[in-house]
């Protein structure tokens, strides 16, 4: 496992937008041209700044992971995203060497917690059509299809997901 972080320090942006390639070739290698497999420093920096962003280490202080996150309806794009209620999250990533160990779990369930203590009543994102194991592993986590988008920075058609979140529970009133 990882432990997360808010990101907050801009120098850090070369080994995100590193993290973000070596994480989405082997899509690109199958064809799909994700943003992130390709996009520079700049695209990163816009990115995590619109809105928050969560790193996860490895011990020796390794980015492992990362996700982006939007504050409810400050993403546009298409009808779902621009919902007041909706959070998206995007530019999600773990490196190829920790895929499948949890890191990922951890930082899509920060961003869920994050999205409903801001009010949202709604998460969602957008994924290639063709990558079935994407789809399948947002499916587990609870997450529907909800419509589909041709968005013209890729060579996709992509499908929508969303899930339903819980009401974050009340701040600790210390009685």
């Amino acid at each position: 496992m990882a432990s997360i972080s808010r990101w907050t320090d801009p120098a850090q942006v070369p080994d995100i937008t590193r993290l973000l390639h070596a994480a989405y070739a082997p899509l690109a290698a199958a064809g799909m041209r994700y943003v992130a497999s390709h996009q520079g420093d700049e695209v990163t920096l816009a990115r995590l700044r619109n809105g928050e962003a969560y790193l996860g280490w490895d011990r020796d202080r390794t980015i492992v992971g990362t996700i982006s996150l939007s504050r409810p309806g400050g993403h546009a794009g298409c009808e779902l995203f621009a919902r007041p209620g909706v959070c998206v999250f995007s530019q999600f990533a773990v490196h190829p060497d920790r895929q499948g160990e949890g890191v990922g779990g951890e930082l899509l369930g920060q961003a869920e917690a994050r999205a409903a203590a801001l009010g949202a009543d709604t998460i969602a994102c957008d994924t290639a059509e063709s990558a079935a194991h994407l789809i399948a592993f947002y499916r587990r986590r609870g997450y529907r299809p909800a419509g589909r988008a041709d968005w013209e920075a890729t060579n996709y058609r992509s499908v929508l997901l969303a899930k339903t979140l819980a009401p974050a529970p009340p701040p600790d009133s210390g009685t």
